[in-house]
C-alpha cells in the first residue's frame, strides 16, 4: 500500500511540474516572442471571436470545443514553441495548461488576451470580409476540368497548414493532370453547408463533374496521387 501511495505521489508531482511549464507573458513580452523562429501562435476562441480580428498569422482551435481543440492541436510541434492567447486570458491559461501536461515543452499564455493587446494599441488583423465563393462558381469550377481536386481548408486550420506544403508538392508531380479549387472554409459558408463539411481539411475529388471520393483530414501525398490517378 506504501509503494501504491508513494507511485501516486511521484504522478501527481510529475503532473503538476509538465504544469507549471505553462507560463505567462505580458503582452510586450509575448509580442516580443512572436518574432522567435518556427512560433506556433494559437487562438484559443471561437470562430466568431477569431472572424471578429485576430493576431497576424495565428491558428484556431477552439477551447470550448474539446473535441475540435484536441484534434487541431495534434497538428502542432512539440518541440516548438507555442504562444497561446484567447480574450482576457482566463480560456488560454486553461488551454496553455492542457498542452503542458500533455508534452508540450514551451507554452506560454498572454496576460489579459486580446483585450489588454488592443488597450495598448496593437495590430490586430481586422476580418477580411471577402465575397463568398457562389454555389454556382463553385459548380462551375468543378466542372471545369475533366479531374478536379477540391480543398477546403483554412489558413487558421492547424492541419490545413500541415497539408500545404503536400498540396505544393502534388501540384509539382502532377502538373497539369488535375484542376485545383480551392475553397475557404472561414468565409464561403453557403458552399460549406452544401458540400456538408463540419470540420476542415476536406478533399474532394472530382471526376467529369461527378465526386468520385472525399476524406477529411491529413491525407498522405501518396494517397492523393493514386485517387487523381484512379
Amino acid at each position: 500500500m506504501k509503494k501504491i501511495l508513494i507511485v501516486c505521489v511521484l504522478l501527481i508531482a510529475s503532473n503538476q511540474l509538465l504544469v507549471a511549464q505553462a507560463g505567462a507573458l505580458t503582452t510586450t513580452a509575448f509580442q516580443q516572442k512572436m518574432a522567435t523562429p518556427e512560433i506556433q501562435l494559437l487562438d484559443v476562441r471561437t470562430a466568431g471571436e477569431y472572424q471578429s480580428g485576430h493576431l497576424k498569422n495565428s491558428l484556431l482551435a477552439d477551447w470550448n470545443n474539446q473535441a475540435e481543440f484536441t484534434r487541431r492541436v495534434k497538428y502542432l510541434d512539440k518541440d516548438k514553441p507555442v504562444l497561446v492567447y484567447c480574450a482576457s486570458g482566463v480560456r488560454s491559461a486553461q488551454a496553455a495548461n492542457w498542452l503542458a501536461a500533455n508534452g508540450f515543452h514551451d507554452v506560454q499564455n498572454m496576460q489579459g488576451g486580446l483585450s489588454a493587446w488592443k488597450m495598448e494599441g496593437k495590430p490586430v488583423e481586422a476580418p477580411a470580409n471577402a465575397k463568398q465563393l457562389a454555389i454556382q462558381q463553385y459548380n462551375a469550377g468543378v466542372k471545369a476540368e475533366s479531374v478536379v481536386l477540391v480543398d477546403v481548408g483554412a489558413e487558421w486550420c492547424p492541419p490545413c497548414k500541415k497539408m500545404e506544403p503536400v498540396l505544393a508538392q502534388l501540384q509539382k508531380e502532377l502538373s497539369g493532370s488535375y484542376s485545383l479549387v480551392k475553397v475557404d472554409g472561414g468565409n464561403d459558408i453557403d458552399v460549406m453547408k452544401e458540400l456538408k463539411v463540419t470540420d476542415l481539411p476536406v478533399f474532394i475529388i472530382y471526376k467529369n463533374g461527378k465526386e468520385t471520393w472525399r476524406q477529411q483530414g491529413v491525407v498522405e501525398l501518396s494517397e492523393l496521387k493514386k485517387q487523381l490517378g484512379k
